[in-house]
């Protein structure tokens, strides 16, 4: 499924040159001889994160399965697939990237010049300074969005077979935009003070409101009760995070300042006088902030580009690419979450000039997300049948909706490791104080590669050549970025990094193969996925170790020391 983040690098601390105690940076200490190994406060976030991430997944198939169930796959599951566009893009903008990608650097800067000792308190006077003005953009978006569906339908999806109910859809699901705002702006905030339970539960949150919206008023709403679902868990997402942050913000800071209160802060009435004159600009510049959003952008509009293309195909085959790519990367989300819980942890490195310990970090980071989704990725491709019919293959959703499904899923997952790594590469360029725009031209390369060879594929090969193109264009843009990352930001060792990679490639190909051949051989697909979803990891694991894989060679020898040591 989806299945999932800077513009300006802490400054303040590196000037000072005053060495800030454990608490005030929130990086756990990381020793010089070898790489960095997450610390106990990381790994405890890391499980937390991944806990929820599990669930919250789980949750999104239970909420697919429900789509399915209630509306199939035909043209009102497309209708509403052409609407949720809206917020797909939103939480890519607000919550996963661009919101992230600017804020968590900012927040820790802050972080940095309270620990020095500076006054006014620098965390409020960031809040008050941006969550205000963020409210009335926000409002003013969301207004617009919800007056102008007809034409973001148009736009969209040319001769969609409903029209109209896409319409009334986008308009619900519009107002996503400002929830999904306020709800990045707090994840930020809070992953910067490092405070990881209240936004590892959003997605938890979110799920349940559709569900619960949907199974209620689908036989009243028909479709539109899942738009109006998407609208509800948005509200429950902010809900979910709101008591933690204000609790953070009501912290009484050792200068004796006025405490602000959640309330003064959403009114936008917190005194502006504390506002540090470069944190405006450094923070809300169109220098800062065009790189990140035309690369979060060009990113997500990899979904316009299938959607537009599909379009024109037979009624059903936006669906099956919707249900294709949600659970194909239940992976990529899986192996990203090492790298949203150490990316301040990156950015404050990058700001102080510890290149090394950056490098060390990002290249640790690469190499476990590339474990996760390689081994995710062999499952996926070789019990594809399985999953889908596991997940989906009741009421509307027929056997032969399975059949298509699973072949697409089948074909999308070859760019996975392109989707994981853009991900993890994006953060390190974005942690620096002025973020450069080598990520935004490297993934309009990748959109303009696949916007062409979609349209080039579409018409021999339909729903397979849209998803192989989106595979292609991709990969090209995972390469740019893991070949420019190391000339321009974080000197890490791309020939190193890449050999770990060819590692594990193999391991997933080896890994794969047999799982294709034992899948036939298990009778009933619940029995044959769930055989498979041990075989699989355990010969990616083997094949891995034989292949001299450091990670998986490291996960092993750290498995042996804690097993000395129990015993």
């Amino acid at each position: 499924m989806n299945e999932t983040a800077t513009g300006t690098g802490p400054r303040a601390a590196a000037r000072t040159g005053v060495p800030l105690p454990p608490v005030a940076v929130h990086t756990p200490p990381v020793p010089q001889q070898g790489p960095p190994r997450l610390g106990k406060v990381l790994a405890r976030a890391a499980a937390i994160t991944a806990a929820l991430t599990v669930a919250g997944s789980v949750l999104g198939l239970v909420r697919d399965q429900s789509i399915a169930h209630l509306f199939g796959a035909g043209s009102d599951s497309d209708a509403f697939l052409i609407s949720w566009t809206v917020p797909e893009m939103a939480s890519t903008l607000l919550i996963e990237d661009a919101m992230a990608l600017v804020l968590v650097p900012a927040f820790s800067h802050a972080l940095a010049r309270r620990a020095a000792g500076e006054h006014p308190d620098p965390v409020r006077s960031l809040v008050s300074a941006t969550l205000p003005r963020l409210l009335v953009l926000l409002g003013c978006t969301t207004g617009l969005l919800v007056l102008g569906a007809p034409v973001i339908v148009e736009l969209l999806a040319p001769g969609l077979a409903e029209p109209q109910v896409a319409v009334q859809c986008t308009r619900l699901t519009a107002l996503t935009v400002l929830s999904f705002g306020v709800t990045g702006y707090l994840s930020a905030a809070l992953r910067a003070h490092r405070s990881y339970l209240p936004p590892a539960t959003i997605y938890v949150a979110y799920n349940v409101g559709i569900i619960v919206t949907m199974l209620v008023l689908h036989s009243l709403w028909g479709v539109r009760a899942a738009a109006a679902g998407v609208a509800a868990g948005s509200v429950l997402m902010v809900l979910a995070q709101l008591p933690a942050f204000v609790r953070h913000l009501a912290v009484r800071p050792s200068g004796g300042e006025t405490v602000l209160t959640g309330q003064t802060l959403l009114n936008g009435k917190a005194p502006l006088t504390g506002v540090v004159p470069a944190a405006r600009p450094a923070l809300l510049g169109l220098g800062v902030l065009a790189p990140v959003l035309i690369f979060t952008v060009c990113r997500q509009s990899q979904v316009l580009v299938e959607r537009f293309l599909a379009a024109s195909l037979p009624a059903g085959s936006i669906s099956h690419l919707n249900y294709a790519q949600k659970v194909a990367q239940v992976p990529m989300m899986l192996s990203l979450m090492i790298c949203t819980v150490t990316f301040p942890v990156v950015a404050k490195a990058v700001a102080d000039g510890e290149g090394d310990q950056a490098r060390r970090r990002v290249e640790r980071d690469l190499a476990l997300a590339g474990v996760v989704v390689l081994a995710g990725t062999a499952v996926v491709v070789a019990y594809a049948p399985q999953i889908i019919e596991v997940l989906f293959q009741r009421g509307a959703f027929s056997a032969a909706d399975t059949a298509t499904t699973a072949s697409i899923m089948r074909v999308y997952a070859l760019g996975l490791l392109g989707q994981c790594l853009v991900g993890a590469l994006g953060r390190p360029f974005f942690s620096t104080v002025r973020p450069t725009w080598f990520p935004a031209a490297a993934m309009a390369a990748g959109l303009l590669v696949n916007g062409v060879a979609g349209a080039l594929a579409v018409g021999p090969w339909g729903v397979y050549g849209i998803t192989a193109s989106n595979a292609l264009g991709i990969t090209v843009t995972a390469v740019l970025l893991l070949r420019g990352l190391g000339s321009r930001v974080v000197s890490i060792h791309v020939r190193g990094v890449a050999l770990t990679l060819a590692r594990l490639s193999a391991a997933a190909v080896a890994a794969c193969a047999v799982g294709l051949f034992a899948a036939p051989l298990i009778p009933g697909a619940v029995a044959s996925l769930a055989a498979g979803c041990l075989l699989v990891p355990g010969v990616f694991a083997a094949a891995a170790l034989a292949l001299r894989a450091p990670e998986i060679v490291g996960l092993l020898d750290l498995t042996k020391r804690r097993f000395r040591h129990v015993r």
